[in-house]
């Protein structure tokens, strides 16, 4: 094998390795989970020169902790990014970096569907402030460029979006935003950086809900955005530090580094098992609609195979006899878990309109194409064959 150093590490062992060395942390294999607080100065001269930012070092963990950095600088190595920036969850990352951006009189112009407390964020939160918000539909980048106005000055969405699936093409919307002089921040919560990584495709910056695939058990609450230095420095001091306060824990972000090193095992994982049950569930009489990139009926699957190495874990679908079928077969089943959340181990399955998008009025869901029968499934890491008999039942008591 070669050992070149001018060939790059891989992608697995960038997620091992970058950022830490062993023999300088006394020898031990996993980098230290530091419970610190507040953090002392050598001298006087040394504290004013890290207050100012002309000294590297840490102050109080609202604004750095030597774990903390260790993610941030892992996430923006497997991102592509110049800077990343870890917070309490994902959602603190979206008010975090929307904080910093936006000021009363902006307009951010959002896809139409979006994770339920993203648009409770945008419509019920920023709107309240004097931010103008715009949904528009993002599939078709044409509708960007008529939108895009003077006061516009972020776009938002997610692709995958949260829970029906639709993709946007990425470098099509970032390249008209850069045009207009607008940021693109993209959520890419449903891939990782493993599937699909934006800013190589243009956008500017990127989010992440933590607690998701980077973490991967379901036993933490984390966020990252990715993006260049200066903005992410002044989200770090204004955004995070004042605005929100939305700080990980130490012990948060030790976890998510741990996830980092099985991602690429357990998002191949959950691909390979997603797809087998999105064809199982295309397959199946009772079911009207199934919502899977990985699918040859996805209507968006040229794109998928264009921006996404895999089609990724997360499924939507409908049952031809609507709602009511729908109910029966959430509380038939037995190995998926009826929970909301996404990317851990164990399969979930959630009802978006009385679950995770019950922020919407019925109205809003029709509009923002969020349909009431619609079923979400995380797809998890179990053996298929037990997903699949799970799901036989199930249908068959829907």
């Amino acid at each position: 094998m070669s050992t070149s150093k001018q060939r790059r590490p891989g992608f697995d062992t960038r997620a091992i390795h970058l950022g830490y060395d062993p023999y300088a942390g006394h020898g031990s294999l996993n980098p230290p989970v530091y419970l610190s607080s507040t953090y002392a100065f050598p001298t006087v001269e040394d504290g004013s020169a890290r207050f100012a930012g002309e000294q590297a070092g840490f102050v109080y963990s609202r604004v750095g902790n030597p774990t903390t950095a260790l993610l941030e600088a892992r996430v923006a190595d497997l991102e592509g990014g110049e800077a990343a920036l870890a917070t309490a969850s994902g959602q603190g990352a979206t008010t975090s970096l929307l904080w910093t951006l936006l000021a009363p009189g902006d307009e951010i112009i959002a896809d139409k569907t979006l994770y339920g407390c993203t648009f409770g964020f945008l419509n019920h939160g920023l709107a309240k402030f004097g931010v103008k918000v715009t949904h528009i539909d993002l599939t078709d980048p044409a509708r960007l460029d008529a939108a895009i106005g003077p006061a516009t000055r972020v776009v938002f969405f997610e692709s995958p979006a949260n829970p029906n699936m639709r993709l946007v093409e990425i470098a099509a919307v970032s390249a008209i935003a850069r045009r207009h002089g607008v940021r693109t921040v993209v959520d890419n919560t449903y891939c990782t950086p493993y599937l699909q990584r934006p800013l190589e495709l243009g956008a500017d910056y990127v989010l992440h809900s933590a607690t998701k695939y980077l973490g991967g058990h379901g036993d933490l609450l984390a966020g990252i955005i990715v993006g260049d230095k200066e903005t992410l420095d002044q989200v770090r001091f204004h955004g995070l530090k004042d605005m929100t306060g939305a700080v990980p824990s130490s012990q948060d972000a030790f976890l998510v580094l741990r996830g980092l090193k099985t991602l690429s095992l357990r998002m191949d994982r959950h691909c390979a098992n997603a797809k087998a049950v999105g064809e199982f569930l295309a397959a199946h009489g009772k079911v009207a609609l199934v919502h899977y990139p990985g699918l040859a009926s996805f209507p968006q699957l040229e794109l998928a195979r264009r921006q996404m190495a895999q089609p990724g874990g997360m499924i939507a679908f409908e049952l031809k006899d609507g709602i009511d079928a729908g109910r029966r077969f959430m509380n038939a089943l037995r190995l998926f878990t009826r929970a909301v959340s996404l990317g851990d181990a164990e399969s979930l399955a959630q009802h978006p309109a009385s679950m995770t998008h019950a922020f919407y009025t019925p109205e809003e869901r029709v509009e923002h194409l969020i349909s009431e029968g619609l079923v979400r499934l995380s797809v998890g890491l179990e053996d298929v064959a037990d997903l699949l008999d799970d799901l036989e039942q199930a249908l068959a008591a829907a």
